[in-house]
């Protein structure tokens, strides 16, 4: 059984432009369906027509992530020359995108006499804002205007709004047949004999104000032709794919899983964000969230270190660049912040919105210093540090200034922006802070996590700045790391529920309602060694553990609804968090436990997908997971999850600076073998392979470049 994440739907994308149509290849203005670059819909309307009757659609796939293959035929229909019968003529839509779209047309007569008949293609552009598209409240502002120009066969619409300009030029080639415009319809008059074949290529190059997207000028099979490496989307998905570590086993779906995972990962890249060909980082997810984002990248690069740790540099150096200089409240920005979200569009440009960055997030500063340290752990490349020690050290002083409210050492949030974002963490939907009772939690608010995150950075800061020399940060980032430590098992444990509270209110007052965030505490090592055992058991009782992962609330809390955004649904990316934090503490069977069930939904999805969450119903025989119908797919921390939770189970660590790989492997009775080939470590490459002989785990290393040692070593809790 395999179950689509959302509506049938055909979706191609490369960096920031991507096509949604119907499975027949057209466009309706509703929903997100469109073509859209730079937070734009270009085009919001696409039907074709055979002598004005809709086109019966046979089958239709995207072959891959930037190619689709739409297959139809005629409907029965009276033509000039008669009654033609239905299945007569095939045609077949192809479309590639790499920054504009190509188009090919072929249309086929498989009848026994000559045909005659009109193709006509209807287009329409809005150039709706992205956020108007997820909202479906649209604004008229600004001009548009079209026009067909007779001599290039080119029909073009542009939107001007002042300086605010986008165009969607539809340019047609190679067609025996020169096709005319009317009517908001372009016509090629055709005609047929048996046998006959027509031909024709579309490109749509889609401008503005920063960017011209021009197609390639490629056909569809030249572009998805394996054979054919020096094509740019196709030269470049290789050489990611052959620098990524191997994963094999005996077990397929893991097989598959990763696989998939590294395919995902690969489609969402940003080109525009490239700094070299191997500095790049990629979009949250398609299609909402084709853009940078602050703490969607910074959690993927943490969960890609067995994968491609290098994937962090792009990440650091962008969002360094990035970096709050100033107070803005309409944008939630402070001098030495991580920004949450940069956008593109109309309402971006005219400030409408305050994505321009807009720096509504209370995590990714501290996770921009958890990143840094993770990286150079796992690349051994000091320079790094050098080049983003004044960064490192703002974010520092965020934390403590602007992080820290009201100055009682623990992280608070609340917007000042009339459209800011109410919860700046990960669950920043704005019912997903609530107390037992199912009521919402007012701002500020202190999430559990938070505090873990400032905690994880200040122990991980402290070793930076000692391999830097300089003692005065190590003495007093390891000072305050204790006193946090310290007073958030006074203020947050409670002891009535066997985990920490969510929360604390406006009131400073535990909020006590059970919820996976807990769990990320034990990520960061904050959690008492004693307590974090109680966590775990907690987090595994049927109200948080579906069978496919754990909710993130409990099924006991009047607010819960599995099928919700963020009050009982199931995120792989939060399980992959609390996985890692299980295996932190020596839990490595329920961590193993937790990988399981998350490997188990994805074989209910379809291409072994992990969507970006999905419902948290029980897992119970002749059930499956039902997805979130508004998830993106493909969506990179959960793509990256497998990552992370394969981590989990190997216990993976590394000192490369001190030239070590650390393994504590548990090899659960559904996983009997895994080898990984060409993870890097520093400057060195190695096979691992591990496998069960009876209840135990044994592994060897083969370092196939480089120098390493790798030591078996189980990971600990920071003692600040």
């Amino acid at each position: 059984m395999r179950i689509s994440v959302e509506k049938p739907i055909l979706r191609i994308n490369y960096s920031n432009t991507f096509m949604v149509t119907d499975l027949a290849g057209q466009i309706q203005p509703n929903g997100h369906f469109g073509i859209f670059a730079d937070d734009t819909r270009f085009l919001s309307y696409y039907a074709c027509y055979v002598d004005g009757h809709a086109w019966e659609r046979l089958t239709s796939t995207t072959t891959t992530y930037y190619a689709t293959r739409i297959h139809l035929t005629n409907p029965e229909f009276t033509s000039r020359d008669g009654k033609l019968p239905s299945g007569t003529l095939s045609f077949v839509i192809s479309r590639t995108v790499q920054e504009g779209i190509h188009e090919d047309l072929d249309l086929t007569n498989y009848g026994l006499a000559p045909v005659r008949f009109n193709l006509e293609i209807a287009l329409r552009s809005d150039f709706a804002d992205i956020f108007e598209v997820e909202s479906r409240q649209f604004v008229r502002r600004g001009r548009i205007e079209t026009r067909w120009n007779e001599e290039n066969d080119e029909l073009s619409t542009t939107y001007t709004n002042g300086d605010f300009f986008r165009c969607l030029s539809y340019k047609i080639s190679n067609s025996s047949c020169s096709p005319h415009s009317a009517n908001g319809r372009i016509t090629f008059e055709l005609e047929l004999q048996p046998g006959e074949t027509w031909h024709a290529c579309c490109g749509y190059t889609l401008a503005g104000n920063e960017h011209i997207r021009e197609p390639v000028n490629l056909c569809y099979e030249a572009m998805v032709d394996n054979r054919i490496t020096n094509t740019g989307v196709e030269r470049l998905h290789h050489e990611w794919l052959n620098c990524v570590t191997a994963v094999n086993s005996c077990n397929k779906v893991v097989n598959r899983l990763y696989r998939q995972s590294v395919e995902d990962l690969g489609a969402l890249r940003l080109f525009d964000y490239d700094v070299e060909p191997d500095i790049w980082l990629p979009a949250a997810g398609v299609p909402k969230f084709v853009t940078l984002f602050g703490r969607d990248s910074l959690i993927v690069s943490l969960q890609t270190t067995i994968s491609h740790a290098n994937f962090a540099r792009g990440t650091l150096k962008k969002l360094a660049q990035w970096q709050a200089t100033e107070r803005d409240d309409w944008r939630d920005a402070e001098p030495g912040k991580i920004l949450h979200e940069i956008r593109r569009g109309e309402l971006a440009y005219f400030k409408q919105v305050p994505h321009t960055p807009y720096y509504g997030t209370a995590d990714a500063t501290p996770l921009f210093l958890i990143l840094l340290h993770e990286a150079w752990k796992w690349l051994g490349d000091e320079s790094l540090l050098r080049e983003h020690r004044d960064v490192a050290l703002r974010c520092l002083e965020w934390i403590d200034r602007y992080g820290d409210r009201d100055g009682d050492g623990f992280q608070e949030y609340q917007t000042r922006s009339t459209r800011g974002i109410d919860n700046q963490g990960w669950k920043d939907s704005g019912d997903s802070i609530v107390y037992p009772d199912g009521s919402q939690v007012k701002a500020p608010i202190a999430l559990c996590e938070l505090q873990g995150y400032v905690f994880d950075a200040q122990m991980r800061m402290a070793e930076v700045f000692e391999a830097l020399g300089e003692a005065d940060h190590v003495v007093t980032l390891r000072a305050k790391a204790a006193t946090l430590q310290r007073r958030f098992e006074e203020r947050f444990w409670c002891e009535e529920l066997d985990c920490y509270a969510f929360a604390l209110d406006p009131d400073k007052q535990p909020v006590r309602s059970v919820a996976s965030n807990t769990g990320h505490c034990l990520w960061s090592g904050i959690a008492r060694p004693d307590r974090a055992a109680r966590v775990v058991q907690r987090l595994l009782r049927p109200d948080m553990w579906s069978g496919w992962g754990i909710r993130t609330l409990s099924t006991q809390n009047p607010a819960y609804n599995p099928f919700s955004y963020h009050r009982g649904s199931v995120w792989p990316h939060d399980n992959s968090i609390i996985a890692l934090g299980f295996k932190r503490y020596g839990f490595a069977l329920e961590a193993a436990q937790v990988a399981h069930g998350i490997f188990d939904a994805g074989t209910y999805f379809a291409s072994d997908r992990l969507p970006e969450l999905y419902a948290g119903i029980e897992c119970r025989p002749g059930a499956f997971p039902v997805p979130y119908l508004e998830a993106n797919i493909p969506q990179a921390w959960a793509a990256a999850s497998v990552f992370q939770l394969l981590q989990s189970i190997l216990g993976l660590s590394a000192d490369a600076p001190q030239g070590y790989l650390y393994v504590d492997p548990y090899l659960p009775d559904w996983l009997s073998d895994l080898t990984l080939s060409g993870l890097e470590v520093g400057d060195a490459r190695i096979d691992l392979k591990f496998w069960r002989e009876g209840d135990r785990t044994c592994w060897d290393a083969l370092v196939r470049s480089g120098k390493i040692e790798v030591k078996a070593k189980p990971w600990q809790p920071w003692s600040a």
